[in-house]
């Protein structure tokens, strides 16, 4: 099972190209759709999902080219594989990160925000891209010259995304907790559905977190690890979870958070687009 490399084996099992496939189709339908409303709303902070959304597709393209090429693998599908589908959630991040500021916007709760938002995304956002280089640089160092440093510096960038996730994740939640106790006249308004696109950030965060968790226990163990030898860990525990985060997006598009900001339009059900009827000041 070497690509010709001294020393390197790409897979401790065959990939299966079925499931690659399956996630081919799954990443380019929700990824299409997120661009489509991304362009029509100009909802634009939300590139970095939709781009994440583009490297989970390429990536398991790669990951169906490995599997083509089984047991004979060969370094291209498995660098495209391997990096894209590690980075691509700090991605998602981003964009996770700079929806929870305009939310706060949205209800004039500043006051009860944990972090000044000024500077929320500013602080949370130089963390994810931190995180990003980090793994992209441990991904590059695995195949090109020494796989021991590579995975450690993959490792720091998970520990980076895990803390200031689980800071980011903290933050939204004190903030609610606080607004319900003391609310702004916006946070009670009819036409301010804030608690929707805070449950979706709630919920998106979690499913990363959970995935991110995973993946340092993955290269803890290391090749001879049971997440490593088992296929299923890499669907279940990072594709399945990638999807269900691109997918509360489109269930919940952050379109109306940035409408009611007077800022682009939104989505009506029936595909079409419309204006807010109210827009909150800021």
């Amino acid at each position: 099972m070497s690509s010709g490399f001294e020393g390197w084996t790409a897979y401790e099992y065959y990939p299966s190209k079925a499931a690659a496939v399956i996630f081919i189709i799954l990443f380019g339908v929700v990824t299409l759709l997120h661009t489509h409303h991304l362009i029509r709303t100009r909802t634009w902070f939300f590139i970095p999902l939709v781009i994440g959304g583009y490297f989970e597709f390429v990536g398991y393209i790669g990951r169906a080219m490995s599997a083509s090429e089984s047991p004979n693998w060969t370094l291209g599908p498995y660098v495209m594989q391997s990096t894209l589908l590690l980075v691509a959630p700090a991605l998602f991040a981003a964009s996770i990160y700079m929806e929870l500021g305009r939310v706060i916007r949205l209800v004039k709760g500043e006051k009860h925000s944990l972090v000044r938002v000024t500077l929320m995304t500013k602080i949370f956002v130089a963390g994810d891209v931190l995180s990003f280089l980090m793994q992209a640089s441990g991904a590059g160092l695995m195949v090109t010259s020494s796989k021991d440093t590579g995975e450690n510096v993959i490792l720091g960038g998970l520990f980076v995304q895990i803390v200031f996730f689980g800071f980011f994740l903290i933050s939204a939640i004190i903030f609610q907790l606080r607004i319900s106790k003391h609310p702004t006249m916006e946070s009670v308004a009819d036409y301010v559905p804030w608690q929707k696109h805070m449950a979706a950030l709630h919920a998106s965060s979690v499913l990363i977190l959970i995935r991110s968790i995973i993946r340092v226990v993955e290269y803890i163990q290391g090749t001879e690890g049971v997440i490593l030898s088992h296929e299923v860990f890499i669907y279940v525990f990072d594709g399945l979870l990638m999807f269900l985060v691109m997918v509360v997006f489109v269930v919940v598009h952050p379109s109306e958070v940035n409408c009611l900001l007077g800022r682009g339009s939104v989505m009506t059900a029936k595909g079409g687009l419309k204006v807010c009827e109210v827009s909150v000041a800021v």
